[in-house]
Parts: C-alpha cells; sequence; structure tokens
C-alpha cells in the first residue's frame, strides 16, 4: 500500500508561511530526495497557485542554483492533483484539477499500485489529519518566530501521537523532525 506524506515548512511557533524559510541548496535538496519516492503530489488552490507560478520557469531562470533546477525537473514530471472550489482549469504540466471528495479519493489512491502519495497544502493536510490517512509527517522547522500567519493544524479536538523516525540539521539551522503514526 502506498503511503500518504506530509511535508512543510514551518516556523519555530507553528506557522507554515513560504517567505519566513531557508531557501537555500540543503532545503530545495531535502525535498528533491522526498520527491524520488512520489508519484503524485495533492495541492490545495493556494499551494497550487505559489508553486505553478515560478517553478515550471526556474529551469530556465539565470539566478536558479543546480539544487533548484533539479527541484524543478522532478516537481514538474510528478503528477499533481488540485483540489479546489473556484478553479475552473489548471494548466501546469501533469495537473488535474478534482473537485470531488478527498477523504474518498485519497482512500482509493492509498490502495492502488504506486509509489507514496505527497500532501503539498496545509489545508489538505489539516483534513486529511481527522481521518488518519497521513503516515509520515516531515516538518521543517526554520529558524524564525513570526507574530502571524496560517498556522500549522487549526484542527480542534484531535490528539494525534508521533513517532519520532529522525532528524536533520541543515547549515541554515533548520531542522527536519520526521515522523510517523
Amino acid at each position: 500500500m502506498r503511503k500518504v506524506i506530509f511535508s512543510i515548512n514551518i516556523t519555530i511557533n507553528g506557522y507554515a508561511d513560504h517567505t519566513n524559510v531557508i531557501a537555500d541548496d540543503d532545503l530545495h535538496d531535502f525535498f528533491t530526495d522526498l520527491l524520488n519516492d512520489v508519484d503524485v503530489a495533492l495541492f490545495g488552490r493556494k499551494t497550487y497557485q505559489l508553486m505553478e507560478s515560478y517553478w515550471p520557469n526556474a529551469r530556465n531562470d539565470s539566478g536558479s542554483t543546480d539544487s533548484e533546477k533539479y527541484f524543478a525537473d522532478k516537481i514538474n514530471s510528478v503528477n499533481k492533483i488540485v483540489y479546489s472550489k473556484t478553479l475552473n482549469s489548471v494548466s501546469w504540466e501533469n495537473s488535474e484539477l478534482r473537485k470531488k471528495d478527498l477523504i474518498k479519493e485519497v482512500s482509493t489512491l492509498k490502495k492502488q499500485n504506486g509509489k507514496n502519495i505527497s500532501i503539498g497544502s496545509l489545508s489538505l493536510a489539516s483534513q486529511l489529519l481527522v481521518t488518519n490517512l497521513i503516515d509520515e509527517y516531515y516538518f521543517v522547522v526554520h529558524p524564525f518566530v513570526v507574530g502571524n500567519g496560517k498556522q500549522l493544524f487549526e484542527t480542534s479536538n484531535i490528539k494525534l501521537e508521533l513517532k519520532l523516525i529522525e532528524t536533520t540539521k541543515f547549515k541554515s539551522g533548520a531542522v527536519v523532525l520526521h515522523y510517523h503514526i
């Protein structure tokens, strides 16, 4: 059975804000390695639009590092499913739009043959958290404290005990905490 893996950049105080991360080669290499074992990535509208605005053309950007180019190649080639009630279409390579039941579809995807399934959306992860469909979590904790933003999980009345598998420290001071259920 395939695993559903959620990975996210967060601040020390638990805010998920892409503007408060250290986007260096260590970070891009880490996420590229995660995608090596993934053949489908699930996105919500906001994360999809953020990613789609840069990564399809990152390889051609003269300012891109080799690590960014490798990540771009990987994320562009992976199948992407976008869950949105407001989008009418998606144009990023290997992307398809879905408006169906997320929980039912992820349950079905897990039973299919293939590599792991990546969750690249805080909103989708929050929905899947309450159903225990996420098998592994990667929290990349960046050495920042910020005053506001999107809280990691805004799900109430949930207690989920995770088991730490490993930690990885980047030169930047960011730390990856890898957990499973």
